[in-house]
This record gives structure tokens, C-alpha cells and sequence, in this order.
């Protein structure tokens, strides 16, 4: 499986090679889905860059959705994490502003989806969830995870796009971008990026008011030995409280939060 990403400097190609390569050369139908194998999976993938918003929301749930179940990763959520960073800066990602439930008026863009997609996928599989699924399973849980264990190797790679959209001039892009980019940076190959991140934390600290992304930011600012008092608002201190972070963390990728049970 191809682990790297192209540069994203040079100028965009209407077909991403490392996309299309991905499409072509990953053995699809042998990889496990939550409903079996990922065999339809190439197809909703190609229609995430689709020029008619709807078959992109569309391709959204069918694509993420199909690799996507009670806080677990599969076989098949491996390459398709690779797929996404690979056509993050896809000028058809940047458009098409939907409602994911569609029972609304759209307001927001693929992009924003696809990093929030990756950001819960990455947090499924942070030294969190480790940490816990070993005190349940043993120092074997990795050996027995190896959808986990291949995706904690990748966070570079996925790190390198995920990037790129950091300083992006929409808020709701560089927010999901650091929301992502905080689990990711986990790989200890990464550290250095951490306090690179720090300033792009303070910066939504002083405009995001969702209770779930600042948690989510000051528990990072927390893990990484920073002082967080001058951030925190009435509402961060009140959501100290743990009964007030388990309504404030829905168990779903689309708005985020972990299940108490290790992701068997």
C-alpha cells in the first residue's frame, strides 16, 4: 500500500496520482467493512470529488460511513484515511456546502466532513484508546488490532495533508484541521510539530465557542504541559466537570466522542 502523499506545493492535477493509484492498487474486495468487505468502496470514494454537491454528501456517508462503526476501525478504514489526505486540497472538496443529515439548508463544505472524518478516526486510535484497551486486553491489543496498529504508523503521512490546511483562511476548515492534526500528532515523529499547533489552539480558543472542539483543544494544551488559565471561559471551567463532558461528546464520528468500551 502506498504510504506517502505528493507534495502540496506544486500545481493540483485533475486526477491526484496517489488518489487514483490507491483506487487501483488496494485489494478492495479482501479488506473488512462494519457489513463485510470494502469491495464497493472505490466507487463512493471517486464520487467524493464529484462536481454535483448532493453525490458528495452522498459519497460522504456511503464512503465514511462504510468503514465507520461504534468508535472501531476496520481493514478497509486503513487506505480510505489515505484516500481522504490525499485529495484534501482537491479544489472540489473546497465547495459543495451540505448538511450531512439533509434535512437542512447545506452549510458547509466537504472538506470541513472529510477532516472531521479523519480527526474521529484518529482519535479512535490515539494513545487514549490504547492505553485503555490495554488495562482490558493485555500488551497484546496492538498485535490484535492491526487495522489500529497500521493506522498509528500512517499518522505521519496523514499529518503532512492534514497540515497544509492549518492556516486555511476559513475558520471551519484550519478548526477541523487542528482537531485532526491533535491526535495525529501523537506519532512520536511529530512532537516537534506540537508547539506549531499550540498557536493555531490559542487561536480557536478565542473564536470557537463548541463545547466539544474546546474540549477537545484544552485537553491537548493540558497533555502537552501548558497553562491554560487566560483561555478558558466560564463554560471550560463548568465542563471540567465529567458529567457535563459526557453530554457535551456524542459516541459518533460525525460529532465525535469515545465509547467507555476499548474498540473491539
Amino acid at each position: 500500500m502506498t504510504s506517502s502523499l505528493p507534495r502540496t506545493d506544486t500545481p493540483h492535477r485533475d486526477e491526484p496520482p496517489l488518489s487514483q493509484k490507491l483506487l487501483r492498487e488496494t485489494d478492495w474486495a479482501s479488506l473488512g467493512t462494519p457489513s463485510g468487505t470494502g469491495e464497493a468502496l472505490p466507487a463512493a470514494l471517486e464520487r467524493l470529488l464529484a462536481t454535483d454537491p448532493g453525490v458528495r454528501a452522498t459519497a460522504v456517508r456511503e464512503a465514511l460511513g462504510a468503514v465507520t462503526h461504534q468508535n472501531t476501525l476496520y481493514a478497509a478504514t486503513v487506505p480510505v484515511a489515505l484516500y481522504v489526505a490525499a485529495i484534501l486540497d482537491h479544489p472540489a472538496t473546497a465547495t459543495g456546502w451540505f448538511d450531512q443529515s439533509g434535512e437542512r439548508a447545506p452549510h458547509y463544505a466537504t472538506r470541513v466532513a472529510l477532516l472531521n472524518w479523519l480527526s474521529d478516526t484518529a482519535h479512535d486510535a490515539d494513545d487514549e484508546t490504547v492505553t485503555i484497551a490495554e488495562r482490558v486486553c493485555g500488551d497484546t491489543f496492538l498485535d490484535e488490532c492491526p487495522e489500529i496498529r497500521a493506522f498509528r504508523d500512517l499518522r505521519p503521512t496523514i499529518y503532512s495533508a492534514v497540515r497544509q490546511h492549518l492556516g486555511h483562511d476559513n475558520a471551519e476548515v484550519h478548526d477541523a484541521a487542528l482537531l485532526a492534526a491533535i491526535p495525529l500528532s501523537e506519532h512520536p515523529a511529530l512532537a516537534p510539530h506540537r508547539d506549531e499547533l499550540v498557536g493555531h489552539a490559542r487561536r480557536l480558543l478565542a473564536t470557537n465557542t463548541d463545547r466539544h472542539t474546546r474540549n477537545r483543544v484544552l485537553d491537548a494544551l493540558h497533555a502537552w504541559g501548558h497553562n491554560t488559565r487566560g483561555l478558558e471561559n466560564a463554560d471550560d471551567i463548568a465542563a471540567r466537570d465529567p458529567r457535563v463532558r459526557q453530554v457535551a461528546a456524542p459516541g459518533s464520528w460525525t460529532g465525535g466522542g469515545r465509547s467507555e468500551a476499548p474498540p473491539f
